[in-house]
């Protein structure tokens, strides 16, 4: 089946309204195992993050109801 980033942002939006929180790792690792590759990279600091349009749907999605916490690597329903 092929996916796309408005469904992984959505997996990710109704993960943090259920849960309340997202770390970055989990979500690379479920986003890799059931969404495919495609939806990840590794960044300039060789770090593994979510693809571009993945962050874009999101943001559109959540509206501001989500925020990174960068100390804490994790997205949180605010």
């Amino acid at each position: 089946m092929e996916y796309t980033p408005q469904q992984v942002a959505e997996w990710m939006v109704e993960t943090i309204r259920f849960k309340g929180n997202l770390y970055q790792t989990e979500a690379i690792a479920y986003v890799r195992e059931h969404f495919g590759e495609e939806f990840v990279y590794v960044n300039e600091n060789g770090n593994a993050s979510l693809e571009k349009e993945v962050k874009k749907a999101f943001r559109k999605l959540h509206k501001g109801r989500i925020a990174w916490d960068r100390d804490g690597f994790l997205w949180a329903w605010t």
